[in-house]
Formats: structure tokens, sequence, C-alpha cells
């Protein structure tokens, strides 16, 4: 796609991409545990399929005639410039496993500290998290094709991210409903997952965009290793509202801070390598 227009093919591959999450909620609900492993196993059996009939782009096939490595791990961290612009990449996106994998997760234990009448369900919290991670997408990629700026867009929803931890944190006795909205809601401004994505690949050249466009993510996801640990460990010392508030504003703090630390990416032409 043209440099004017390809945020809208990132935006699409992650709706749709995400929205396979809502998928497996509903089928672990519906059917038993065999009929899921059938449903999820027959569909990466399809993407295995369809993969064969993608073509390369053109700026890596260019790349194949030139003497330069390709995929290479270690080349990300042959300069200090690259090694912030990577690290800053990940604590982006630290915020949104955050919201998945602790606030969403732990939504029982949560809703027993808030002295619901009714105790939430984990897996409904994680699915109406990822129907607003869906939601959210679609809204910041278009609007960063809008307005032509991914860093403001991202900036804006990040703050929503955190309007919405508050909420979370901070309603006493919501009811059922409520709090699965609040769920929704921090999906929905977790949604520049789509736009942190598309600026980490659009920092590096051609010869490892791909490497840091696949460990960036997958960074991210382990990231909440740590994340847990130290929820864990101030829950246990200081409550679970206060250890959970205590690693959101580290882990949005210092994702504002890398994101103020990246380049604009719209437009940029990436036809070049590292």
């Amino acid at each position: 796609m043209s440099k004017e227009t390809r945020g809208y093919g990132t935006m699409i591959v992650s709706v749709v991409g995400i929205l396979g999450a809502v998928l497996a909620a509903l089928v672990g609900d519906l059917f038993d545990w065999r009929v899921a492993y059938f449903v999820g196993g027959a569909m990466g059996l399809g993407l295995l399929v369809l993969r064969f009939k993608a073509c390369e782009s053109g700026m890596f096939q260019g790349i194949k005639e030139q003497v330069v490595k390709r995929g290479s791990f270690l080349l990300i961290f042959k300069s200090k410039k690259n090694t912030l612009r990577y690290l800053s990449c990940i604590l982006i996106g630290v915020p949104l496993w955050f919201v998945v994998g602790i606030l969403d997760t732990f939504s029982p234990e949560f809703g027993k500290v808030l002295k619901m009448v009714e105790i939430p369900k984990a897996s409904t919290a994680v699915m109406c998290a990822y129907i607003g991670i869906s939601l959210g997408g679609l809204v910041s990629g278009c609007l960063s094709q809008v307005f032509k700026n991914r860093r403001a867009v991202t900036a804006m929803f990040m703050g929503l991210n955190a309007a919405f931890i508050l909420v979370y944190l901070l309603n006493p006795s919501p009811s059922l409903g409520v709090f699965y909205m609040t769920c929704l809601g921090l999906g929905f401004a977790s949604g520049y997952w789509t736009l942190f994505v598309t600026i980490a690949a659009e920092q590096f050249g051609t010869n490892i965009r791909a490497t840091v466009a696949t460990t960036v993510p997958n960074f991210v996801r382990g990231a909440l290793v740590p994340l847990t640990l130290s929820f864990q460990y101030l829950k246990n010392h200081y409550g679970i509202i206060e250890g959970a508030s205590i690693v959101g504003c580290v882990c949005i703090g210092l994702a504002f801070i890398a994101l103020a630390g990246v380049e604009e990416t719209y437009g940029k032409s990436l036809n070049y390598v590292e």
C-alpha cells in the first residue's frame, strides 16, 4: 500500500485479528473444549494456506539483491539510538497488557474488594475488553489517517486509558453491567494497539522491520510477567486497589515518556535499510 494509506491496512489486519479473541470466548462458552480446540486448529491451518498465497512486498524483494543483513535481532542494538527507539516502542504498549492481564484477568478479585453484589467473570471481562479493543483499533486507526498523525492519537487514547483505569479502580459497588461496560471502555481506550504496532514497524529499515514488528508485541506480552509479580507483591503489602494503582501509574507514565521519544511516522517512506 502507499505510504499515505498503509495505516488503513494495518488497522484492518489488527482489528480483525483481535476479534479472534472474542470468537474464542464465544466458542469456549458455547461448546465443549474439544470443539474449541478443533475450531482453533482449523483456523490456524486455514491461515497457513492463505499465507502461501500472500506475496512479498516490493521493498523486501528489492533488498535481497543488496549486501545487507536481514532479520538480525542484534542489528537493533548496534546503536544507542536504535536501542532507545526499540525499548520506547515496547514501553508504549505495556499499559495494554496491564489492562488485559491484570485488571480484566483478576476482575473477580477486584469485584470482591469493590463490594459488588454480583462477582464478575474473568472470561466475560476479557471478552468485553477485546470487543472494546477492536472498536478502539478501528477508531484510532481512522483518526490517525484523518489527522495524519499517529503519535497525537496514541497520546489521546493513552490518556483515555488512564481515565478508565481510575473509573475501574475507584468506583465502589458498581453493578455488574456497569463493571462490564467499564471493561469495554478500558478495551476501547486500549485500542491504540493498532497504532502501537504500526509505529514500531515504521521506526526501522526494511531489513529488520519484520523482526521489530514481531518481537515488540511479544516483549509487551512478556512484560506481563514482571507486571504480575509487581502487582502481587504490592497487593500483599498495600492492598489490591493500591497495588494496581501503583503499577498502572508506572506503566502509563513510562509509556508517555517513551511516546515522546519516537518520531512521527505517518507518510514516512519505508524504502531504506538499517
